[in-house]
């Protein structure tokens, strides 16, 4: 995060940050300003209404730690650098993930937040970020997954700071007429996020493997840097499940930002990864032998 980033952080939150320290999640959270918000509750209170019964508290849980496990080893997957082979460590690191995209798919969860929950607006935004820095259980279980507080402040901007990137990704049941394809084949907005995330941290094996002679050190740093943020992302999606099934840590507030706030991180990060890892230009690639 730049300075400026971490400025607009806070003048978006409206929160006044003292001399020229960094702007961090514990900071805003010191600060901010609880709002009651009757539209998060009431989403939240319809979401819980419309799973209640159907989702596998023990599988959720089983796989939320599993995600936490590949988070703690992506340090030992940077060390390796490129993959050996086209199907190998990003792509472990990608199984629970998918363990849980099954899960998820299979009793209607992305179903019912298309249904309920809006779409990305400045408003819900705004609102989505200061409830994540009210909901302590979840600061407490980033901490606890490894994410310092540069990391989970970043992840925090990648909310507040995007707006007018995520509004491009729409509801399917709100997709206007006239598009140039089948509307009724398009997937739920957060099914598209979890399973977008989840194929490109897949195909990363494949992809570093293949270029491995532009590959540079920067490259397989961004790389980690952005599967660990969509890691994140999943996480707070995991984690968000896991109360729906019987935890009750959260808010009703509370549960509608982390749903939200889980797909937009996993939004925001799949498109930098694409950007920065598989699009090698010619100004970052590692030098040709040949030259």
């Amino acid at each position: 995060m730049t300075v400026a980033e971490q400025r607009d952080l806070a003048t978006a939150l409206g929160v006044d940050t003292p001399g020229d320290g960094a702007v961090t999640w514990e900071l805003l959270a010191g600060q901010i300003e609880p709002r009651s918000d009757s539209a998060f509750a009431s989403r939240g209170e319809t979401i819980r209404a419309d799973l209640a019964g159907r989702l596998d508290r023990e599988l959720l849980e089983r796989e939320r730690e599993t995600i936490a496990d590949e988070i703690s080893e992506l340090p030992a997957v940077r060390d390796v650098g490129v993959p050996d082979e086209p199907s190998g460590l990003y792509t472990d690191v990608a199984a629970p993930g998918w363990r849980l995209y099954d899960h998820l798919l299979e009793v209607g969860f992305f179903e019912s937040l298309d249904e309920n929950l809006p779409r990305f607006t400045a408003d819900h935004i705004e609102t989505t970020a200061r409830e994540l820095l009210l909901a302590d259980p979840l600061s407490s279980s980033l901490d606890d997954v490894g994410f310092d507080e540069s990391e989970k402040t970043a992840l925090l901007l990648d909310v507040a700071n995007n707006d007018e990137r995520l509004a491009r990704w729409v509801p399917s049941n709100q997709i206007p007429d006239g598009v140039e394809f089948e509307t009724e084949t398009v997937p739920p907005l957060h099914q598209r996020a979890m399973g977008g995330a989840l194929l490109w941290i897949r195909g990363l094996d494949r992809h570093l493997w293949q270029n491995e002679v532009m590959i540079t050190d920067e490259i397989l740093d961004d790389a980690v840097r952005y599967v660990k943020a969509m890691l994140g992302g999943l996480f707070v999606t995991a984690t968000a499940a896991c109360d729906l099934a019987g935890d009750g840590k959260f808010t009703d507030e509370q549960l509608t930002a982390a749903l939200t706030a889980g797909s937009a991180v996993q939004i925001v990060s799949q498109e930098e990864l694409l950007h920065t890892v598989f699009y090698i230009r010619d100004d970052v690639r590692a030098p040709s032998k040949l030259r």
